[in-house]
């Protein structure tokens, strides 16, 4: 392994947390053409630096950055009826997903850490974690699965990850987490966690460690 992350800052770590989506897998981009499919119905454009506002927070949040966005406005029952709708072409566009999308690294980096005995969990603000797992084949590989469907405070609030250390059933310092947002940073410091960021060092400050990809961490 290029980068031990094994004694982090001097300190052992026994559990490692991931994000999903950019750090395993990049469904990004079905997250936004399902968004923009939305933004069209309702309307107006949503382009991609529109999206980069989204990243990292929930579906519900998503949508009230989308309608501020066109300037448009909605009671709780159509936010709720439009954020299904777009979940159910999000889900049509992930039909196609299969073990290809895992981003470099991934799966690899999985195995090392449960041969060396570090737990491992996923928290992640999507609701279709367990499904995006399963396209992947990589469910099998986590110990702890902590998705939007068990949180009810998005980050930078840092409740997914504390709960996933809880079910991981380690103390937060004794964890770390993968990250590829600030929001995602922001809360896993919140709960006392150290930070591996996969991006660059610029635009994600506050992580202990950084990583182009999972890749460069084996």
């Amino acid at each position: 392994m290029k980068k031990n992350i094994f004694a982090l800052d001097g300190k052992p770590v026994r559990g490692a947390i991931f994000d999903l989506d950019g750090v395993l897998v990049d469904t990004a981009k079905y997250h936004y053409l399902a968004w923009k499919h939305l933004a069209r119905e309702l309307g107006f454009d949503f382009t991609e630096a529109d999206n980069e506002r989204l990243k990292g927070v929930s579906r519900m949040r998503s949508l009230e950055i989308l309608l501020e966005t066109g300037g448009l406005a909605m009671d709780e029952a159509e936010k709720a009826r439009a954020a299904e709708k777009k979940n159910t072409w999000y889900v049509e566009y992930l039909q196609g997903l299969d073990e290809s999308a895992l981003l470099p690294g991934s799966r690899e980096l999985l195995r090392v850490l449960r041969d060396r005995g570090v737990l491992r969990g996923l928290g992640s603000a999507s609701k279709n974690a367990p499904f995006i797992l399963k396209r992947l084949g990589i469910a099998d590989l986590f110990d702890a699965i902590i998705d939007g469907t068990q949180t009810s405070r998005a980050k930078p609030d840092p409740e997914v990850f504390l709960l996933c250390a809880k079910a991981l059933k380690l103390p937060p310092a004794c964890c770390v987490v993968f990250e590829d947002s600030l929001a995602g940073i922001q809360a896993a410091k919140a709960g006392g966690m150290r930070v591996i960021a996969v991006g660059k060092r610029e635009l994600l400050p506050g992580a202990e460690m950084y990583a182009a990809s999972l890749k460069d961490m084996l």
